[in-house]
């Protein structure tokens, strides 16, 4: 069982760690799960995904990091710091300039119109730049007490734009086919694992498909599982989609009891090509299908994400017989806009209450969470 990561948008107002996400850990730690993967830690403090994001990037945010990463050998858990640049899919009202691999402006859902600030087009010295800022914080966090990392190359973020042929429209060695395409993931593998070395375990999480017209396809996907695992990725986390069409969110396929997992056609079929350890992420809810899952032998660990954060000991209750049911549902406002991202705020409120030893609340209203997260906004924007 591991813990799939989810953005806490939680650190201090200079992207450090804090009290309230360490203590969440915790309550997950002693939670029962073998892995934790955290929420996206930024590389680079100047291209943030959200306005608490925290930030590992050489003589910068290394205050609280030795105490997070000390919880794995204080609770026998394993917890993996999930590695991000958001490329364009940044905020435009907290960050300065939007980097991509192409020009290419995003479409949030529930908006007509396109986002007003066009990405740049990332020249190739600033792509080197950022390759090495992976493994920076990758040897950052492994000198810190953590016991892994994770790549983020999925949902939409800068490695997935580089693979997408929606996204990555580049004329010069890093576009093109998919094996071309698929050079920054493999650079970024690479620079890690040459400065954390052999025996440190480097994990990705992999779009099985974009869920978009032109977008990086599940055949795409299965190719970069080969050169992935030919490189040596010691796991890969199946998801899927964008923020633009938010697959992993549910999106396009309604979670039942008899068909929870979202990606488990295609993680069938990734099995049979790959001998790399999979985990498969999205839409688990009773422990029934999980089992099913893990007894199947296409997937070496199950991933759970939002049902977490409203059973933080979900995995002991399992073991325990104590409930094999977990459900969640966002209390939304009925904006179509405001609901979008909804599903992300709704849920990092709940993290926050964790973290402050408070109960979940099943019930928190929509409305109070948004006003909650427009105000941290402002205040990073007049900062």
């Amino acid at each position: 069982m591991a813990k799939s990561a989810m953005s806490e948008n939680l650190s201090d107002s200079k992207h450090q760690t804090t009290p309230t996400l360490i203590n969440a850990y915790k309550k997950w730690a002693q939670g029962g799960s073998g892995l934790l993967f955290t929420g996206n830690i930024m590389i680079d403090k100047t291209a943030l995904g959200e306005p608490r994001n925290v930030v590992v990037e050489n003589g910068f945010s290394e205050k609280g990091l030795k105490e997070w990463g000390q919880l794995c050998q204080a609770h026998d858990v394993h917890i993996w710091p999930q590695l991000n640049h958001p490329g364009r899919q940044a905020m435009e009202q907290i960050n300065k300039e939007l980097l991509a691999p192409s020009a290419v402006p995003l479409i949030y859902p529930g908006r007509k119109s396109a986002s007003k600030k066009i990405p740049r087009a990332l020249k190739n010295d600033e792509i080197l730049k950022i390759i090495d800022a992976y493994g920076n914080a990758a040897l950052i966090l492994k000198n810190n007490g953590f016991t892994g990392v994770q790549i983020h190359g999925a949902h939409g973020y800068l490695v997935s734009q580089f693979l997408s042929p929606n996204t990555n429209i580049r004329e010069d060695d890093w576009g093109g086919d998919i094996h071309q395409r698929s050079k920054f993931v493999v650079e970024v593998y690479r620079n890690i694992r040459k400065k954390v070395g052999a025996d440190f375990p480097i994990g990705i999480k992999l779009n099985s498909t974009d869920f978009q017209k032109g977008g990086f396809t599940e055949e795409e996907s299965m190719e970069v599982v080969k050169i992935l695992s030919a490189e040596g990725m010691d796991l890969i986390e199946i998801s899927g989609g964008t923020y633009e069409a938010p697959a992993m969110m549910g999106y396009k396929k309604k979670s039942t009891r008899e068909r929870e997992a979202y990606f488990l056609d295609y993680i069938q079929k990734a099995r049979k090509i790959t001998s790399t350890p999979l985990m498969l992420t999205g839409g688990f809810r009773h422990k029934e299908n999980m089992e099913r899952a893990i007894e199947s032998g296409d997937v070496d660990l199950i991933g759970v994400a939002r049902p977490y954060c409203i059973f933080p000991n979900m995995v002991n209750d399992m073991f325990n017989n104590t409930s094999d049911y977990f459900p969640t549902k966002v209390n939304k406002t009925g904006v179509k806009a405001i609901d979008a991202g909804l599903s992300i705020f709704w849920y990092e409120a709940q993290i926050k209450l964790i973290g402050e030893n408070k109960k979940p609340q099943p019930n928190l209203s929509g409305w109070k969470v948004f006003m909650n997260y427009l105000s941290i906004i402002m205040k990073k924007k007049l900062s």
